[in-house]
């Protein structure tokens, strides 16, 4: 497949590099291996010296002040590492990878009431892309699809959920959209996610699947929110609606995690508020000339994204290495792309791009999961390069003790 090409005018916010960006890259030396990066005007800077992951960093105390003030060490141009990111880099530079090294990747889903109705689409189908117009037509029609106005937990979502219970109608995907407790799930394993230009997988035996562009929170473990960046919550609707229990397959498979391209931290320009003003953006472009767009909209989220955080750590759940949330998505594409009735589904060698102008793009092509890269890369060979390189040093310390809230 022809390799994305990534440059800093389809990668960088709007605002350029005049936010706090920071994220991950390989750099090339006697040892290889990832460090921690701040983007700095047009140029990148490796932060290893001062912090061995990029976990260890945003557990710190301040970590906004540790990148300002921080030195660091220019690794090279923002371009030069842009251009050699994607599927088949040049080891001897270096590039880009997705900024998540430590952290849990977690996912809360059915959170937009228009995509929570069709998960209830889904589940009715049973999986069948072919039988989904017209249990649409029946679910809609029963349910509606202007659930917004209920507020998750609320006694009008009790008295919504007597109703459908006595019609026959009530759902595993309404009780998490609208019920008080959001579904919150693991969505990838540690450093198994994908960056800007990689592949994502789907699931050769997937017939019926779709991107899901969503905007992703990074949060230590003290579950303080930190920042923000894009991510692809790659879903296979057929196995999914097959049953609530094929979640995993559904959702976990080799490259089936794509998130970047950078994460913007919180400061004087960018906060919580605009996240909940966020506007993710999504187009895919098919080597067969068809093309895509869609929008996601965070002012319609059903719960406010401190809530999603509250329901994933807590007194009864822990992330010592702190975690990235995605939010969910307004988008569900219903559209055919082939046969009437058929509805969208991926074919390999779609491009996915997802955009919003706070936070930049993320650029993937779509391949099976079994040919994609695969995910050689885990703890035990992280900590051994880490060794290798002399950044470990006691620097991995646990972070300051807080008293946690949430769930």
């Amino acid at each position: 497949m022809t390799p994305l090409r990534l440059d800093p005018a389809n990668t960088l916010p709007v605002d350029g590099t005049a936010g706090t960006l920071i994220g991950r890259a390989w750099v090339p030396g006697k040892v290889a291996g990832p460090s921690p990066i701040v983007l700095r005007g047009e140029d990148v800077f490796d932060l290893s010296e001062h912090f061995a992951t990029l976990s260890d960093l945003l557990e710190s105390l301040t970590p906004l002040e540790q990148v300002r003030s921080l030195p660091g060490r220019r690794l090279c141009s923002l371009e030069s590492l842009l251009d050699n990111s994607g599927c088949a880099p040049d080891p001897a530079r270096p590039f880009l990878l997705p900024p998540a090294d430590l952290q849990v990747i977690k996912a809360a889903g059915v959170t937009f009431a228009a995509s929570m109705i069709e998960r209830v689409i889904e589940e009715q189908a049973g999986g069948d892309a072919g039988k989904a117009e017209s249990v649409r037509q029946i679910v809609r029609a029963a349910i509606g699809d202007n659930l917004r106005a209920i507020k998750p937990g609320s006694e009008a979502a009790a008295r919504l959920k007597a109703l459908l219970v006595e019609q026959g109608l009530w759902s595993q995907y309404l009780e998490v959209g609208i019920g008080p407790d959001a579904e919150v799930f693991t969505k990838s394993p540690v450093l198994a996610a994908v960056g800007s230009g990689s592949e994502i997988g789907i699931h050769p035996r997937s017939q019926w699947n779709n991107p899901e562009p969503e905007v992703v929170l990074a949060v230590n473990s003290r579950g303080q929110v930190l920042g923000a960046t894009l991510g692809n919550d790659v879903n296979l609707r057929d196995f999914e609606g097959r049953s609530a229990l094929l979640l995993g397959k559904a959702k976990d498979n080799n490259a089936s995690c794509a998130i970047g391209p950078f994460i913007r931290l919180f400061d004087e320009r960018f906060s919580l508020d605009d996240v909940r003003q966020c506007v993710v953006e999504l187009r895919v472009e098919g080597r067969d000339g068809y093309r895509l767009e869609g929008t996601s909209s965070m002012q319609q989220i059903s719960r406010d994204p401190l809530e999603l955080v509250a329901q994933t750590i807590g007194a009864n759940h822990q992330y010592p290495d702190g975690f990235l949330l995605f939010l969910g998505t307004l988008f569900a594409p219903t559209e055919d792309r082939d046969q009437p009735g058929g509805g969208f589904t991926h074919k390999l060698g779609d491009k996915v791009s997802i955009g919003s102008p706070l936070l930049g793009s993320l650029h993937n092509r779509v391949n099976h999961s079994s040919q994609a890269s695969p995910w050689t890369f885990g703890l035990r060979a992280l900590i051994g390069n880490l060794a290798a390189r002399g950044l470990l040093n006691g620097r991995l310390a646990p972070a300051p003790a807080a008293e946690l809230v949430g769930d």
